[in-house]
């Protein structure tokens, strides 16, 4: 008897709820929809293509809208004998300057055997290299840079691919950059000759409301599960769930199919509003998870610190009384700690992710304000993190406890 066989209860096609999947139309972006399709326009008149800049939360469409148009814009070319259109797609998120995203351009552009490496250049000799790259490609080329907020406030690259044409930098080929980020703030901390430039045209992608969701969900919902795997009111609980916390369709079609997971699981379909909410609960698990796992070696230093506290019921606790413990534990791990206020912001981010609650006390006029700081998640997720690190030696009271 095999050990594995296709279930059809649940799923006709699950990949359809993935992060990845490209649907053949795209659902409740319309204004947005528009507005990219008209700042695209010049590249099928042959002309210079514009400078795009599109920001909004992760899971909003910005992504999705951008491989759907492209993708049409690169077949509806193909009927035009003078526009000859190349499309780069490069994601950021793991560098941090204008040199890392130039260098990764360049090898993006290159075959495999003549990559360069991503350091010791001067960054004028990979921005020559990526010119000369480009030249190589001509006609027309799109370049997309991803999550373009990763690089902070190192935007050189956003000022010199856009002008380069003009400044002289190349000749036959007409660039374009559409840069995408996640934080609404990245812009107003862009220089003022890089708004000039990058941001000629800006399209603003607000979080969905929970009829968007819905909408966004339905569009899915007939190629993804079998018929009968559904019950009524599944779909709007999960888009109201996902428009209360992010407005992210992402989270929403997460949700969908965390729950018809959990009903394949338990040979329990079809999928029902419990199975929706056991399926939230276990994705906000999940997130808190990464989000301490994603913390720097201080920010697990301050948490095993309030950690120790939590387990000897100490808690709620002071930064006077947090910040003792937090050195005992760094001098203990060969750590020199940090002082008492940067160690207090490290606390102040486990709050701003809801690891921690952060409570406001006033001693009156003569003694001012403080805070008190407690867990706002169970302690058994955070062992489960602190289980997994290895490069801190333990209080013992933690050690016991995992």
């Amino acid at each position: 008897m095999a050990r594995f066989t296709r279930d059809e209860d649940v799923f006709r096609d699950e990949d359809m709820l993935r992060e990845d999947y490209q649907p053949d139309s795209i659902a409740a972006r319309d204004d947005e929809l528009a507005a990219y399709e008209n700042a695209l326009q010049p590249v099928i008149n042959g002309a210079q293509p514009r400078n795009i800049f599109l920001y909004g939360k992760a899971g909003v469409g910005k992504t999705a809208v951008t491989r759907f148009l492209l993708s049409h814009l690169k077949q509806d070319v193909a009927a035009y004998d003078d526009v000859n259109l190349s499309v780069f797609w490069l994601n950021c998120t793991n560098f941090s300057s204008s040199y890392q995203v130039a260098a990764n351009l360049v090898n993006l552009l290159r075959p495999a055997n003549q990559q360069i490496s991503t350091t010791g250049y001067p960054q004028q000799t990979v921005f020559d290299m990526l010119y000369d790259e480009l030249e190589d490609v001509g006609g027309t080329v799109l370049l997309v840079l991803d999550e373009i907020d990763h690089i902070g406030e190192n935007d050189d690259i956003l000022y010199e691919l856009p002008r380069a044409r003009s400044n002289g930098y190349l000749d036959s080929v007409k660039p374009g950059v559409i840069g995408i980020s996640n934080d609404f703030g990245f812009r107003e901390t862009l220089s003022p000759k890089v708004k000039d430039t990058l941001c000629e045209e800006e399209i603003h992608f607000p979080p969905y409301q929970a009829p968007e969701l819905e909408s966004i969900l339905t569009q899915r919902v007939d190629g993804a599960l079998r018929d009968d795997a559904l019950s009524s009111g599944v779909l709007q609980l999960c888009a109201a769930i996902a428009a209360q916390d992010t407005g992210s369709a992402r989270q929403a079609l997460d949700l969908l199919y965390k729950a018809g997971d959990i009903a394949r699981t338990a040979g329990d379909p079809p999928i029902v509003e419990d199975h929706v909410r056991d399926a939230s609960q276990e994705l906000e698990r999940g997130q808190i998870r990464h989000g301490m796992r994603e913390l720097t070696h201080h920010g697990h230093l301050t948490l095993i610190a309030t950690l120790s506290l939590a387990f000897e019921e100490a808690m709620p606790a002071r930064v006077r009384e947090i910040y003792p413990v937090y050195r005992s534990v760094a001098d203990r791990s060969g750590t020199d700690p940090l002082v008492r206020r940067r160690m207090h912001d490290h606390l102040a981010d486990l709050a701003m992710v809801g690891i921690l609650q952060r409570t406001v006390r006033n001693e009156g006029r003569a003694g001012g304000q403080y805070h008190e700081y407690e867990f706002d998640v169970p302690l058994d997720l955070v062992c489960d993190v602190v289980r997994e690190l290895d490069d801190i030696v333990l209080p013992n009271d933690v050690a016991r406890h995992i």
